[in-house]
């Protein structure tokens, strides 16, 4: 097992950074409000994300660039920089709502206010990502995809009618109202998110640069051992991503929903009304669980912004770079953390945008969606390792499903 642990890497921290606090957020939302109604959507969404992030992978390991270096070698400038828009758009908010809902945990645990914790969490990681090598935050990362066993630990706690899940599971439940389609694309959004695309595509590319192929004559290609290892990584990172996502939605349903409170606002919310209902240790455990989630998915979410600009404006950056040599690459991180910040100091709700955040990322996926998939057809950028019938066919279905979600949602807000 540790054998195989190890060997693991840029998928595993992928999946769960995929399980940020805006995610937990979402999980919590949607089993408080419908009970076991949306825990079909894990087995749905599972195939879905390893494609779309397999896709991702691929594209990095075969051309030996990032998405948006990518994009901007075989597309249009307009394409390119639009891509990198909703990029930014999604992330920032993201960055604001997760920081917002660190501290608001935090101040549960501890009784001192956000105010305090916000900027506090933002500079611990910030001087993370600035003054570490990339190989240090990759085994960081790697070993803060731990704490969210803790989630799978407070759904046995919460003691669920095992016969009810299984049906609740296997049976997809749909309602017509705009509460139930805003958690769903909030639930897409959350799994399938821009930023992941992104950090992804370039941390294959890290990795190979790790390797000593510097160059990117030297990186482009892989063998059929390369893209088999990344097939298990990515595959893994999506299954142990869609894990949590499950038993989140199993303790919301078990504890909250099954005792009357529906309308949570927040994963904060989950974890305070917790206490009585499982005990002590699922509190504890929920709430250490959504800190060590935003500790590993802020990092991703200004990551990924500061590899898509730099990709995008064709400058050199890395997080295996030192500050001087790569002042651009930083000076994005440390934007992106800034603009987060500020929108939880300029009278936002960060803890409402927890969710919401969720809900941008499933309406903005869509578009990115059909650009990877794209890309990751051509012969000309992937040559024989182009997407077969499988793969093609689970993108196309994504994006189209996350298309459709999204306009029900807005229709049935409308009517």
């Amino acid at each position: 097992m540790s054998r195989f642990f190890s060997k693991l890497g840029p998928g595993l921290i992928t999946g769960a950074a995929d399980d940020d606090p805006s995610g937990i957020s979402t999980y919590s939302v949607a089993g408080a409000s419908f009970g076991y109604d949306l825990l079909w959507t894990a087995l749905f969404s599972f195939p879905l994300m390893s494609a779309v992030q397999l896709m991702c992978a691929r594209l990095g390991l075969v051309t030996g660039l990032g998405l948006a270096g990518a994009i901007r070698v075989y597309y249009s400038r307009p394409i390119l920089w639009f891509a990198c828009a909703l990029l930014i758009t999604a992330n920032i908010v993201n960055i604001a709502a997760d920081l917002g809902g660190m501290a608001d945990v935090t101040k549960l645990l501890t009784g001192t206010q956000t105010i305090f914790w916000t900027p506090a969490y933002a500079v611990l990681i910030l001087a993370l990502l600035v003054w570490t090598s990339y190989r240090t935050i990759a085994r960081i990362f790697k070993w803060l995809t731990l704490v969210l066993l803790a989630y799978i630990l407070a759904a046995f706690l919460a003691r669920p009618n095992w016969v009810t899940v299984l049906e609740a599971t296997l049976t997809p439940r749909l309602a017509w109202t705009p509460q139930y389609w805003a958690t769903l694309v909030a639930i897409l959004g959350t799994t399938i998110s821009p930023y992941l695309f992104f950090w992804q595509a370039a941390q294959e590319v890290e990795e190979d640069k790790s390797r000593g192929n510097l160059t990117l004559e030297s990186r482009r290609g892989a063998t059929l051992a390369e893209l088999k290892a990344c097939r298990n990584d990515v595959v893994s990172g999506m299954f142990f991503a869609t894990l949590v996502m499950y038993f989140i939605m199993l303790t919301a349903s078990a504890t909250l929903h099954a005792h009357g409170l529906t309308t949570i606002a927040t994963a904060r919310d989950a974890a305070e009304a917790l206490r009585p209902m499982a005990g002590d240790g699922a509190f504890w455990l929920f709430s250490l669980g959504l800190i060590g989630a935003g500790m590993l998915g802020v990092p991703v979410l200004a990551g990924s912004c500061a590899y898509a600009i730099t990709e995008a404006a064709a400058w050199e950056g890395s997080l295996d770079a030192k500050p001087m040599q790569a002042l651009r690459f930083y000076e994005v991180i440390a934007v992106s953390m800034t603009l987060g910040l500020v929108l939880d100091f300029v009278g936002l709700d960060a803890v409402k945008m927890l969710f919401w955040a969720a809900v941008l990322n499933g309406i903005l996926a869509p578009p990115l969606l059909v650009l990877v998939v794209l890309l990751t057809s051509r012969e000309d950028v992937m040559g024989k390792h182009r997407n077969g019938p499988l793969l093609k066919s689970l993108g196309w279905s994504c994006a189209a499903l996350m298309f459709a979600a999204t306009a029900v949602m807005i229709y049935t807000i409308v009517m």
